[in-house]
Order: structure tokens, then sequence, then C-alpha cells
């Protein structure tokens, strides 16, 4: 048995219809029933050649044009790209050039990411800087037009696009749920038919081994655009009830200086408790994965109307806000891996306007999470005071 799509060869995995009389694959059935031995439909998405000039708020600082530079030098001889850059550093008006390239050329462009409200910024985003062109966001709740001239769309949302890319930009790969998600990889491998670009900023030990063993080139850039350093976190270690008595008096003060702050806690439950308590004295919030109208509470935040913003993981990739500072409560709960931690940190000094700030780990225990993720944004730190700013592999 397989199944054409995602290609399961598990006859576990499979499920008799004895109506139809053929067994059909319950690996993918969340993407539609695909039945055993059925060759996989390949819907055209045509594309035409577009004269499309992009437009940025800020131009390109020297370090991003020499990562510009070498991300097409790569993709003219035919490699595949990842570009490995610090939270804050331009990921996306990166990738614009090679966008404006394919779709000059009459090629397919998508972008996928792994969460919905990346999407619809990133989609915002990109229909500002092309405005000539259409822009579409294909995920939960937008699924009504599933072709554009760009497409920006889920992790999830690839299996429309079997054989469609001639150019797919995939970020935050190294995030739920796609890290580790076969299922979802074999989906993206299906959806590109030609060269793939990847963007994080906390790469795996699988993309690194990919770059090592030749197969997939890297362009680094850990300088933001404002050439701050990024901001390293503070530890406070010290017991649970003692964390809770430094984030009140934290945010207080904060409040005095008229700072908005990221609350991250582990769980949604004690997302939901927090908030409870720190309504009674601050304007507040909570976002989490099962919070209604996600995008009118993040819309309220950047219009400061909240204090702070209790969330948990669902916010710490793709949300910029100028000026906010972040704490962690229980920074040493299993959730908050290393790559967590940096993305989470990475929200602080973002902006052009305020390009610093404060991170804070509360913590019962240090855990290597922990220790690598201050070790990694030093060590980025350090790549920028020796003027290693852009290099390739």
């Amino acid at each position: 048995m397989e199944c054409k799509r995602c290609g399961n060869h598990d006859e576990n995995r499979f499920a008799y219809d004895p109506y139809h009389k053929n067994w059909y694959c319950r690996n993918c059935i969340a993407f539609g029933r695909m039945n055993e031995g059925e060759p996989l439909k390949i819907k055209k998405y045509p594309a035409k050649a577009h004269d499309c000039p992009y437009e940025l708020k800020y131009p390109l600082t020297l370090p991003q044009q020499k990562a510009v530079k070498e991300i097409r030098r790569y993709q003219e001889a035919g490699r595949d790209v990842l570009v490995y850059a610090a939270c804050g550093a331009g990921k996306t008006e990166l990738v614009m050039d090679s966008i404006q390239r394919y779709l000059r050329m009459g090629k397919k462009v998508g972008f996928a990411i792994s969460r919905r409200q990346v999407v619809l910024e990133i989609q915002e985003r990109m229909a500002q800087a092309f405005p000539t062109i259409q822009v579409i966001a294909v995920c939960e709740g937008y699924t009504e037009i599933v072709d554009g001239d760009l497409i920006i769309c889920t992790m999830h949302q690839l299996y429309r696009y079997a054989q469609a890319f001639d150019l797919l930009i995939m970020d935050e790969i190294d995030a739920f749920p796609y890290r580790g998600n076969t299922l979802l990889e074999v989906i993206a491998e299906s959806a590109c038919k030609g060269r793939r670009l990847y963007l994080t900023a906390t790469p795996d030990e699988a993309l690194l081994a990919q770059v090592k063993q030749g197969s997939l080139a890297m362009v680094e850039l850990f300088q933001r655009p404002h050439a701050h350093p990024l901001v390293v976190p503070q530890i406070v270690h010290t017991l649970p009830l003692f964390q809770l008595l430094y984030l009140w008096h934290f945010l207080i003060q904060k409040k005095k200086e008229g700072t908005q702050v990221l609350v991250f806690v582990p769980t949604i439950s004690l997302a939901k408790s927090c908030h409870n308590l720190l309504k009674l004295k601050f304007q507040s919030a909570v976002l989490t994965s099962k919070s209604e109208d996600k995008e009118r509470i993040i819309a309220a935040f950047h219009e400061r109307r909240y204090d702070l913003l209790v969330c948990t993981t669902v916010l710490e990739r793709g949300i910029t806000i100028k000026g906010v500072d972040v704490i962690v409560l229980y920074s040493d709960h299993e959730v908050f891996s290393e790559a967590s931690l940096i993305q989470i940190i990475g929200r602080v000094g973002r902006s052009i306007e305020q390009p610093s700030g404060k991170g804070v780990l509360l913590c019962t225990r240090i855990t290597s999470d922990i220790q690598r993720c201050v070790r990694a944004i030093k060590a980025m730190n350090e790549t920028l005071s020796s003027d290693m700013i852009v290099k390739g592999n």
C-alpha cells in the first residue's frame, strides 16, 4: 500500500471503506481523503511575469545588502539557501529581492509560515511592499481565495499546492507544528518543484548538518538595522513565590516608565490565573492558542490600550511592538526551549526608534536551555563586535 500524497506505506495507517470497496490513507486524512494507489491530483496555479518593484519603509543597511547579494549568488548557482538571522534583523526584507526576481521571470512563489498570526502580518507587509501584485493569505478563516501572484500560507495549507512553487520560502521551520512533523515535511517537499529559501533565528542541528554537508548554503546576518547589540536577558534565580513578587514590582516600575510588557508563562491555565491577578492593578489582556479575537487583542496592544499582555509561547514569534520589554515567569519550565527563549527575548529592542530594552528570565533553576539561550545571544553580539556581520558558507 502507498499513499501518493504523504508516502505512507504503513498498512496500519490505512482503513477499508466497504461501501466504495477501497482503502484510504488515515495518515493524511486531515487534508482530505486519499485512496490507496490514487494518483496525486496536481492543480495548476498559473503564473505570469510581473514588473514588480518593491517599496521599503527604510532602505536596506549595508549588512542587509550584502546578505541579499549572497542569497542571490547561491540561488543563481541553483542552490537552496538557509538564512540564519537574528530576531529583528529583517529576514522578511531580505527575501523581497528573491520574490521580485522570480516573479519577473514568471515563476510561482510561495511563503509558508508555521503560525496563522504571522501569516496575516507577513501578508500585510508584503502587500504594502509589492503594491502592484495580488498578495493573498491562506490560513484558517482565509481559504476562499487560494491563488494569487504571491501566496502567504501556513505550513498545513501547503497540501493545496502540489508541485506549484518555483520558489518556496519557509519561515520558522524550527517551530511547532512543522519541526519534527514528518507529514508536514513531505507536504512541503511535494509543494516545491524548484528552490527553497529557509529563514530562522534558531537553526536546529538537522539544518546545520545540511550546511556542513554542503547540500544547503547558509547566509548569516546578526546585525539589526539600528546596529545596536541584541538584548542579553537578565536571569533571576529564585523561588516561585519570589518570582511573582519580582514580576509585580517589575510591572509597577514599567508602568511608571510608560513601557509596555509582554509577560510569558508556560501554560494556558497559568496565563489565565496570572491575568486574573495582574488585572487588579494593570490594564491587561491574555493571549493563548485558545483565545478568541487574537487579531483584536494584538491590535489593542499595538494601540497601547494595555499595560501588559500575558501570553504563552503562541506569541514568541512574528510580533514586533515598539519599545516593549519582556519577562518570562517560570522560564525553567520544559516548554521553554533554547530556541523559544531566544525568540521571546528577540521581541525586545526590534524597532529603530527604540532599539534597546529589558528581558528577564525568572527561574527556580538555571536550565541548560537558559544557559544556551544566553550563550547564543552573546555569541551573536561577539560576531558583530568582530565585524563578521555577514558570512556565506
